[in-house]
């Protein structure tokens, strides 16, 4: 038996809020697997607070399979763009910091307010499902 951890998870900063939402829905069936992988199997096992995750300003783990993936970049690029430099200020993220999912479940719950989705995620083709701003509520123990 190992006793190495797996590689941090590499994440742009809008996976953040979009791994808190995630309730099984994507682009494509092998994006759904991967971030379903992710998500479910890493981030909220019981031992997923402790994940580690790495913030990069390319595309991540979770894109790896996106059908709108373009090399290190996505086809709605400045979109993206903007969704990641929101999410940057508002949870205090720059590309190469290393934080847990717990670490990163409090940022939001510090700096997320409910009801913040809707300006946060403009733009977003998500948003508009609920799906990201019930589980901020969740979070918040608003549920």
């Amino acid at each position: 038996m190992s006793d190495h951890a797996p590689p941090p998870l590499r994440y742009r900063p809008h996976h953040f809020l979009c791994s808190l939402g995630f309730q099984g829905k994507g682009y494509s069936d092998g994006f759904t697997a991967n971030m379903s992988r992710i998500v479910m199997g890493r981030l909220r096992a019981p031992e997923g607070a402790a994940e580690l995750i790495e913030v990069t300003a390319a595309a991540d783990d979770i894109c790896a399979p996106c059908p709108r993936r373009r090399d290190i970049f996505c086809e709605s690029q400045p979109k993206i763009e903007a969704l990641d430099k929101a999410h940057a200020a508002a949870l205090g993220l720059s590309p190469g910091d290393r934080l847990t999912w717990g670490e990163a479940q409090a940022r939001i719950r510090a700096h997320v307010p409910p009801g913040s989705l809707m300006t946060l995620c403009a733009g977003c083709e998500w948003e508009a499902y609920g799906m990201c701003e019930a589980a901020l509520s969740r979070l918040h123990g608003q549920d």
